[in-house]
């Protein structure tokens, strides 16, 4: 099982995650322009390590997906919100057959998911329930699917759309998109996306643009 983590200067967060990582899961850690030594971290621990030099959460998530080997892959933030102890659980219903895309909705402990955060997941759930018919609650950063198929789906965004596309695509596609609850803790480190008004103001961008162009087939 091979897990992608997308890294932008996580080496507070990086030694607890690797150690959590259960066994027969590899993880892939995409550096996407660290500037306080992730990735050198990250390969002293045993991870391999991938370099995207294209800013983006989505071109670290493809260039990971690009790199993987197994049939199943997951994705997951690396800033300590997520336990990888979880992601047996998120992968289960997929190498199992009884999923073809499993998300983990975020069950958040006080403080670590925004209320902004929390009401634009409800709002993007809800369209995506409308759009396709997915009966998703979040669109968490934790999720599992076949290497693949996800490659098939051709996935467009390279920023911070690529989560959003992934479900729209799929549920256009007929894929039987499955949820279970995990864990959300408060992170280690200041988020570079939805912790800066720049970085809200991008993701929402981007994600506006999915929805129309969903929309328009």
């Amino acid at each position: 099982m091979d897990v992608v983590l997308p890294v932008l200067d996580e080496r507070e967060a990086i030694p607890w995650v690797l150690s959590r990582m259960p066994a027969g899961y590899r993880p892939i850690v995409v550096d996407n322009g660290s500037a306080d030594g992730s990735g050198e971290v990250a390969a002293r621990l045993g991870a391999r390590v991938v370099t995207e030099a294209r800013r983006g959460f989505g071109a670290a998530c493809h260039a990971g997906l690009a790199a993987a080997t197994a049939p199943v892959v997951a994705f997951m933030d690396c800033d300590a919100t997520l336990d990888p102890a979880d992601l047996p659980r998120v992968c289960a219903p997929v190498l199992a057959g009884e999923a073809d895309l499993v998300l983990g909705a975020r069950d958040a402990e006080a403080g670590a998911q925004p209320l902004r955060n929390r009401l634009a997941n409800r709002y993007l759930a809800r369209q995506v329930r409308r759009r396709c018919g997915a009966d998703v609650t979040d669109l968490g950063p934790m999720r599992a699917a076949r290497r693949e198929a996800l490659l098939g789906l051709g996935i467009a965004d390279r920023r911070s759309g690529w989560p959003l596309e992934m479900v729209l695509r799929a549920g256009r596609e007929g894929w039987r998109i499955a949820e279970l609850p995990v864990p959300y803790r408060l992170r280690t480190g200041k988020s570079k996306v939805t912790g800066t008004i720049g970085g809200t103001l991008r993701a929402v961008k981007d994600m506006r643009a999915q929805l129309a162009r969903f929309e328009r087939g």
